[in-house]
Formats: structure tokens, C-alpha cells, sequence
């Protein structure tokens, strides 16, 4: 039995039936329709429209301008693509850093508006309560800990984290808390 070849869309319980039987999950990026396609033909789990098209599609230089509605275009793109994967959103930028109902508004806002299966954010115990309040509407949300590019101003770089005992604290100690 080839659990990967049975799956005919991948989900949040198919996602957990893959890791329970030890197989690894595959992730990619893509912001547009034909990168979208190739990548979904190629069997990958999880597409992530990422925040990072600020940089890599708009040439920003961080990830901060982008907005929920260049994120909503370009996750249709995606969506359109794929018959398989898993299409997961990147919430950007002060979209859920407002409140825990802006984010709850802006998850819904996106999930409606572009099909795709989650969200994801950034953070940890910070934004526990917006995450618990999207889940609880049924919306899947993929937490994103320890290198946060939306924190670029806060940490004034994009080094990695957890190299010392508090920060690896802070991530484990985040990770719990998103899981």
C-alpha cells in the first residue's frame, strides 16, 4: 500500500496519516500558475504562497510591504494550478499582529477569497490566541517559529535563532505552543 499515490488531495488529515507512517512531507514555494503546476505534477505535499514574494517576485528587501491583497492575487494563481498539494498562505505583515479578530477576519478573508487549505504566521506564544481562534473556525494554520522575517526590525537581522540556550528556550518552548 503507497499511501502517497492514495491521496488524491493532501489535507491537514492527510498530512498527519503521512507523518504517522514515518513518510516525509515535501514543501515548496511558488507565487504564480505555471511554477504553481510543475510543482504540484511533481508530487510535492504543501505549495506555500509565501510573504517572501515581496522580496523574491517584487524586489523588496524584506518581506513587510507586501499586502493581503498582492497575497490573495497570487494565492488564486497558485490555487488554480494544483490538484494535489496542499495550498498554504502566508498572512503578511500587520495583518494579525493588530488583534486576535483582525487576524481571525484576515484568515477568513483570505481562505474565502483564494481556496486555498491554511494559513500560516509567524510567531509562537505572542499569537496563541489568534491562532487558537482561526483553528477553532476551522481554518488550518501552519506555524512558522524561530527565524521570523516579519521580526526583520525587532532582531535587525535575518540570522538564525536559537543558537544560544534562551533563544533554543524561546523555539522549543514555541513549538509547543503551535503544535
Amino acid at each position: 500500500m503507497n499511501t502517497e499515490k492514495e491521496i488524491k488531495r493532501i489535507t491537514t488529515k492527510a498530512l498527519s496519516l503521512l507523518k504517522k507512517k514515518g513518510i516525509k512531507i515535501t514543501a515548496l514555494t511558488a507565487y504564480d500558475f505555471i511554477t504553481a503546476k510543475l510543482i504540484d505534477e511533481a508530487g510535492i505535499d504543501i505549495i506555500l504562497v509565501g510573504d517572501s514574494l515581496s522580496n523574491v517576485f517584487q524586489g523588496n528587501e524584506t518581506t513587510l510591504p507586501v499586502t493581503m491583497d498582492e497575497m490573495i492575487y497570487h494565492t488564486k494563481a497558485v490555487a488554480k494550478a494544483v490538484d494535489r498539494a496542499m495550498v498554504v498562505v502566508d498572512l503578511p505583515f500587520m495583518s494579525y499582529q493588530l488583534s486576535v479578530d483582525e487576524g481571525f477576519r484576515n484568515a477568513g478573508r483570505i481562505m474565502k477569497e483564494t481556496s486555498a487549505g491554511g494559513v500560516k504566521l509567524e510567531g509562537g506564544e505572542r499569537v496563541a490566541e489568534t491562532v487558537r481562534k482561526i483553528t477553532q473556525a476551522g481554518i488550518p494554520v501552519m506555524g512558522h517559529i524561530g527565524l521570523t522575517p516579519q521580526s526583520i526590525h525587532q532582531f535587525g537581522s535575518y540570522r538564525e535563532r536559537g543558537r544560544n540556550k534562551e533563544e533554543a528556550e524561546e523555539i522549543l518552548n514555541d513549538s509547543k505552543i503551535m503544535e
